[in-house]
């Protein structure tokens, strides 16, 4: 957001944060727990570590229920999976939408924050259906930066949107051209591009 404002982005972007306290206690969800989203859907807690997409699939229901937008990109370290599939080189890319996938690889290739689109599909969003509840909060071992990306989809309406799982690249810093600190601020230079190539008027 501050990229964007410093160069005075010919564009209306919002920002959205969903920050909590994670911090164990008496009411603490705890496994077969069953809990209401923002959206009224209800989510069946099968393993606790698997918390931060309930925050994030409230946040997309937020946003796209209050401002309408015409697309949206959520970027969380959600999971190890994602590690497993891709290392630290390439953030994983989810969507329900060609056209932006395509704008952001293009971005990405453009400033070095590479992304590689990972799959969603029925089989996939199937593993986290829930005999008690509307959905499980993780799908098992097999897939799962998949199967989280599939939850937040259930969050996501018809606005354009894509998810980067960039648990590896946000917390891999490693020494290059354009990192020469600790904290690699991923993700930064591929929204600004993709808001510059593709969005501003």
């Amino acid at each position: 957001m501050h990229a964007l404002a410093a160069r005075k982005a010919k564009v209306n972007a919002i920002g959205a944060i969903g920050l909590v306290e994670n911090m164990p206690d008496g009411g603490a969800q705890r496994p077969g727990d069953i809990v209401r989203s923002m959206s009224g859907q209800t989510i069946e807690i099968i393993n606790t570590d698997a918390e931060g997409r309930l925050v994030l699939a409230d946040v997309l229901w937020y946003v796209q229920d209050k401002y309408k937008p015409r697309f949206m990109v959520d970027l969380a370290t959600l999971t190890g999976a994602i590690m497993v599939a891709l290392g630290q080189e390439y953030a994983g890319l989810f969507s329900n939408n060609d056209e932006l996938s395509e704008r952001l690889k293009k971005a990405g290739e453009a400033t070095g924050e590479k992304v590689w689109r990972m799959p969603l599909a029925p089989a996939y969003d199937k593993m986290i259906d829930s005999k008690f509840a509307d959905m499980k909060n993780t799908g098992g071992r097999y897939g799962g930066s998949i199967t989280a990306a599939q939850f937040l989809q259930r969050y996501v309406e018809k606005t354009p949107w894509a998810h980067l799982d960039i648990a590896g690249t946000g917390m891999g810093s490693p020494s290059s051209d354009i990192n020469q600190s600790w904290g690699s601020g991923w993700g930064v230079r591929l929204l600004d591009r993709l808001v510059k190539d593709f969005y501003e008027a």
